[in-house]
């Protein structure tokens, strides 16, 4: 199907193929001629293509001249009759051809009886393998054809865009009359089953335009919904142009426009993948994003990536083509399905009514003389949770009349208390945000949001753009607010229940990143525009304060758990100093969570969970107890001790042993471990006292348990490779280490704890797994010295892509007598053995590990001292030290 005001003219000075036809006349073989006009035929658009030619007539063109070298191939073969025709369909049917795309024929037969075609048909399909085509070739009668058509929807589809090629045009034309809606695949059954396999075909890509590796044919918005809408429209309207669509009232020019102009996008993206692979590639692959986006001229700013700024580019096109691909399917769902339905209309008030369920305006003028009521409709929707959506015509309306929204309108008293109104509202305010997204409200209301649309960082850790991350957010945190959501988020689940203004949470989720792609620190540029926000809409001063203290501080708690000890209690008092008051910390959490789960779906496992269910419990206790009261070390010490050994004298331990090991344990072993931790551990190292090797324990969450990691344990003679050892064996055995607390008693016995998890992020439970880990362990770690291999897997494709500069960051942590070494780098197989060995040669200790990786980087957190226990003070260490996990790490 061809799109509007633009008219395809072949370029015969492209290919001469008059002189194509003398070469072909005068050669001994007719396939050197036929493979040089081919490869000449692609180097010409390729260059075409380099030097800016219109997308269309090169697409386009491909498709026409090999129409001509295919009818001229045909020609070169004997057929018995005119009882076969040789008929272009599919992708080549509508005229459309990419330097690699399939070239679909088919070999249209008019009997069912092909014997005195066969031999004819084998040679010409031979030798359109000899010149180099890649064809997809189907071998039909005209009854063949009907009945498989009438089995499967995807026959029926390819079929209905055909063109002659070679042949009686009768036979074509047979076969369409056989095909036509009146005798198979009326349009409301066609409609209804390709709406399907659209539902299907976007499940498959978690129904979001943003994925970081898109597929141009597959994901929502791509060429695949451009297409579904000239099918549909085929079926119904038998219309051969999108422009027949628009002459039938179904889509007007400037949606039109957005048609075209996105397949125009899409085709050029998907000429370069052609081109620059040098095969049939429909995913937009990190690997050619960068070539592509340098080959369309864009290039590096100092706010962003040249490829971040074209990948913005799709991301907007294939929103707009999804939205409208949503509009006009929902028109040809009322139109087609429900056309003939008598569907009950309810009024909702004297400017609205719903009609089958669907909202939509008593007058068309509605919009024009009332403008706000484009917010009233999606404040109607929140509050009836039972309307299904919006019917296609009020979209419509929507779009053609949003341009309204200007300063004017955004200052308006009236509207900004209608859009308070919506974030007030008691049912689902994140559907009415996505909604108002989709229709293009939101970003024009706050221009700061339409900013951030198609805002995408170029990474493995943030896997959206801006508003779909910052969508999705508020689409979680509305789900805590459902009991079935307690099992996988216990905590926020229980919170939500309890937080005073739910409005001040979608507003500071809506405004967390709002800041990106701007320049300077996001939060604090995010903290300044919703400050604004509140005062143009009247919050009052305290939630203003609170709102905007959120939007600052919104990664706050999330690093506070993933790089500091939050087993120290001068980290619980630093946090709880920043957050103040328990009501800011309850808000804190939920929007921490739902922004990790947000972000990337990889991120959120137990042991995150763990870490910051530990860290809002231990900070609220801090603020129940008082900011100026804070909990004393040596309180602490007694306390734990005091529990552990009640413990472990009620499951009958002896006092004495107890108190003989503790004495070589030192105090801040217990700072850092709960009682039950020490009880565990204590109780192990007892009942193994006799045994030489080490000791090794794994203690993993019970099945019922949605938070943790499992925890191995490791007690042996403290050597100096250890660590590096242990981290080497454990990545043999495919894990990754979380958190590491590594202690040595005063008679020089290891008290290490690892928190690990499995490749899926998982913790592991399976006894007979426990066990093989123990035994690798234990094997291992007998003999530190005899070094277990360093893994050397293949780092992940995607991984090659990214150049992530490794970083050093060395400062002391003086109340822990200790220096905090903090390392950015990109992530590989062996990474952490890498470093242990690492200090080991610089005759570093290592106490405490967090270990964090971030889609293709990884941000770990180290707490080091020297072999006699100092922090590492020494300039000239220090510079030692970061050279050395540069030289190796960043290679």
């Amino acid at each position: 199907m061809l799109l509007h005001h633009h008219r395809f003219e072949p370029d015969t000075t492209l290919f001469d193929l008059d002189l194509f036809r003398t070469e072909l006349a005068g050669s001994r073989s007719p396939v050197a001629p036929f493979k040089a006009a081919l490869r000449e035929l692609q180097a010409r658009l390729d260059d075409q293509f380099r030097a800016g030619a219109d997308i269309r007539d090169l697409v386009r063109g491909r498709a026409w001249y090999l129409d001509q070298l295919l009818a001229i191939a045909w020609a070169q073969h004997e057929w018995p009759d005119d009882g076969i025709a040789l008929v272009a369909v599919g992708g080549y049917g509508r005229g459309e051809l990419h330097p690699h795309s399939d070239i679909d024929l088919l070999l249209l037969l008019e009997q069912d009886d092909d014997t005195a075609y066969r031999e004819p048909l084998t040679a010409f399909i031979t030798f359109l393998w000899d010149i180099g085509l890649e064809i997809g070739h189907s071998v039909r009668s005209l009854s063949d054809c009907e009945r498989e058509a009438e089995a499967d929807v995807t026959v029926i589809t390819n079929l209905l865009e055909s063109r002659l090629i070679a042949g009686p045009e009768s036979l074509r034309e047979a076969m369409r009359e056989r095909l036509s809606a009146e005798h198979i695949w009326p349009a409301d059954r066609f409609f209804e089953a390709k709406w399907q396999e659209q539902i299907s075909r976007h499940y498959r890509y978690n129904n979001s335009e943003y994925h970081l590796e898109p597929n141009l044919k597959s994901s929502p918005g791509g060429l695949r919904d451009i297409q579904m809408i000239g099918w549909v429209a085929k079926r119904h309207f038998g219309t051969e142009q999108y422009t027949d669509i628009v002459a039938n009232g179904f889509m007007n020019d400037a949606e039109l426009r957005i048609l075209s102009q996105g397949q125009a996008f899409l085709w050029q993206v998907r000429y370069a993948l052609h081109m620059i692979t040098d095969r049939a590639e429909d995913r937009l692959l990190f690997d050619h994003q960068r070539t592509i986006a340098e080959m369309f001229g864009f290039r590096d700013t100092p706010e962003r990536l040249a490829v971040e700024q074209f990948m913005k580019r799709y991301y907007r096109h294939v929103t707009a083509l999804a939205g409208l691909n949503d509009m006009l399917l929902q028109h040809f769902d009322e139109v087609i399905l429900r056309g003939k339905e008598a569907l009950e209309t309810v009024k909702l008030n004297e400017r609205f009514e719903t009609k089958g369920g669907y909202i939509q305006v008593r007058s068309r003028t509605l919009f024009r003389e009332r403008p706000a009521a484009m917010l009233e409709l999606f404040l109607l929707m929140a509050k009836h949770p039972e309307i299904e959506g919006v019917r296609a015509d009020t979209i419509r309306l929507i779009r053609d009349h949003r341009h309204q929204i200007d300063d004017h309108y955004r200052e308006d008293p009236r509207h900004q208390r209608l859009f308070m109104a919506i974030m007030r509202a008691p049912g689902n305010v994140p559907r009415q945000l996505r909604r108002m997204n989709r229709y293009g409200i939101l970003g024009k209301y706050l221009p700061e949001f339409g900013r951030a649309i198609g805002l995408m960082q170029h990474d493995l850790f943030h896997i959206y753009t801006v508003d779909a991350h910052t969508l999705l957010l508020l689409k979680f945190l509305h789900n805590f607010r459902k009991p079935e959501a307690k099992g996988d988020f216990p905590v926020a689940v229980a919170l939500m229940q309890q937080l005073p203004k739910l409005d001040l949470l979608w507003i500071a989720g809506l405004f967390h990143d709002i800041g990106k792609g701007r320049g300077g620190d996001h939060s604090e540029i995010g903290a300044r525009d919703v400050e604004h926000f509140c005062q143009r809409h009247h919050v009052s001063p305290h939630d203003t304060n609170l709102v905007s203290w959120l939007v600052e501080h919104h990664l706050l708690m999330s690093m506070t758990a993933q790089k500091r000890d939050i087993s120290d209690p001068d980290v619980i008092r630093d946090f709880a100093l920043i957050v103040r008051n328990e009501t800011r910390l309850d808000y804190l959490y939920v929007l921490t969570v739902a922004d990790i789960n947000a972000t990337n779906p990889t991120l959120w496992n137990g042991w995150r969970a763990s870490l910051l269910r530990q860290l809002h419990a231990e900070t609220k206790r801090a603020l129940r107890r008082g900011l100026n009261n804070p909990p004393d070390r040596d309180d602490w010490v007694r306390e734990t001790r005091t529990e552990a050994r009640s413990l472990l004298q009620t499951i009958g331990v002896n006092r004495e042993q107890i108190d003989h090991l503790w004495e070589s344990l030192g105090e801040d072993y217990f700072l850092q471990y709960a009682p039950s931790e020490i009880v565990w551990q204590t109780q192990g190292i007892l009942n193994h006292n006799q045994s030489p090797l080490p000791l090794v324990l794994i203690s993993a969450p019970t099945a019922d348990m949605s938070e943790g990691g499992t925890k191995v344990f490791i007690h042996t003679r403290s050597v100096d490779d250890l660590f590096a050892a242990t981290a080497a064996a454990m990545e043999q055995l495919g894990l990754s280490i979380h958190d590491a607390r590594i202690a040595t008693s005063h008679n020089d016995w290891t008290l290490n704890t690892f928190i690990v998890l499995d490749n899926h992020g998982q913790p592991i439970r399976d006894p007979s797994h426990i066990e093989e880990m123990r035994q690798h362990l234990v094997e291992e770690l007998d003999d530190p010295d005899d070094y277990p291999d360093i893994v050397t897997r293949h780092t992940p494709r995607q991984l090659k892509h990214f150049k992530v500069p490794t970083e050093v960051l060395i400062e002391q942590d003086p109340a822990n007598e200790r220096t905090l070494l903090e390392l950015t780098a990109p992530d590989r197989p062996g990474l952490l053995a890498r470093v242990g060995r690492i200090f080991m040669e610089q005759d570093i200790s290592l106490s405490a590990a967090k270990i964090a990786t971030l889609g293709e980087r990884v941000e770990d957190v180290f707490f080091i001292t020297t072999k006699a226990g100092e922090p590492l003070t020494d300039p000239e260490r220090q510079q030692q030290l970061r050279e050395r996990l540069i030289e190796v790490l960043g290679v």
